[in-house]
């Protein structure tokens, strides 16, 4: 659809258009409509990796290690593995299946043909992948909970950490869609997740603590945006808090904003041009 189509249909029907979050709301119950069909294929494998990696570090690797800043290291690992299930599935679905939607589906076309503009269809697909990172981590969080029988987390604190993760979701949906505003092939995805989101998940504070990394690292490992969900989440799952999770809620706010901004406006141009 060029954009002289794009305005003249919206012009058109400017009439009975409903409301922007019935618009939004619209995108997310299609996308819902679409995974649950396969609910089974599409969520047990977000929902095993995690306990895999759990079983094979924590308790494999943590049969070598007494402690990891004070706690026994099974309880330092999970209390942080509940947010790479929510990072990426946020990434995943606004990266290869956003780009499949787009080029290879046309599902957009058919979304914009109707009363839904590109503002409501990416704020629609940002609220759908912070709703299955709400999800998977409220997954992890039952898996650590049973694996520990039911000493760790601190509860009922802990059941604050999946919505965590929804605000991972968010972020991460937000930046995802922003990368994919610039990919034209699809296998450029693999750079996006090898060269970033994997380092990402071993130099935010989730394996190990940052404090014993080379400063330089230390600071690097500030501006990802990881590092400051993982601290929140951690936060919850031990009950302990400071007034630097401040900043790091200020971070995940300014960096959903600002990205979701860039998003909107690059998808845009893409989609009605």
């Amino acid at each position: 659809m060029n954009k002289t189509d794009y305005m003249a249909h919206h012009h058109d029907i400017n009439i009975n258009v409903p409301s922007f979050p019935a618009r939004c709301f619209s995108v997310w119950y299609r996308h819902f409509r679409v995974y649950t069909r396969h609910l089974l294929s599409n969520g047990l494998p977000p929902f095993l990796e995690p306990l895999f990696f759990l079983l094979a570090i924590g308790v494999g690797l943590g049969l070598y290690i007494d402690n990891m800043q004070g706690l026994p290291y099974f309880q330092f690992l999970a209390s942080g593995i509940i947010i790479p299930p929510a990072m990426y599935t946020a990434a995943f679905e606004t990266t290869f299946g956003t780009f499949i939607r787009m080029e290879f589906e046309k599902v957009y076309d058919g979304m914009l043909a109707a009363s839904i503009d590109c503002k409501d269809l990416l704020l629609g697909e940002i609220l759908f992948c912070a709703t299955k990172s709400l999800f998977f981590s409220s997954a992890v969080l039952i898996v650590i909970t049973l694996f520990s029988g039911g000493t760790f987390p601190v509860f009922p604190a802990a059941l604050l950490a999946p919505f965590g993760g929804f605000f991972v979701g968010v972020m991460f949906a937000s930046f995802s869609l922003f990368i994919t505003s610039f990919i034209k092939t699809i296998n450029h995805f693999n750079f996006y997740f090898t060269g970033l989101l994997t380092p990402m998940f071993f130099f935010s504070g989730i394996v190990f603590p940052l404090q014993n990394l080379p400063y330089a690292a230390q600071i690097i490992a500030e501006f990802l945006p990881l590092t400051h969900a993982t601290r929140i989440v951690r936060s919850f799952c031990l009950n302990t808090y400071s007034a630097n999770l401040l900043l790091d809620w200020i971070y995940i706010i300014l960096f959903s904003v600002a990205f979701s901004f860039l998003a909107v406006w690059r998808l845009q141009k893409r989609l009605i041009d």
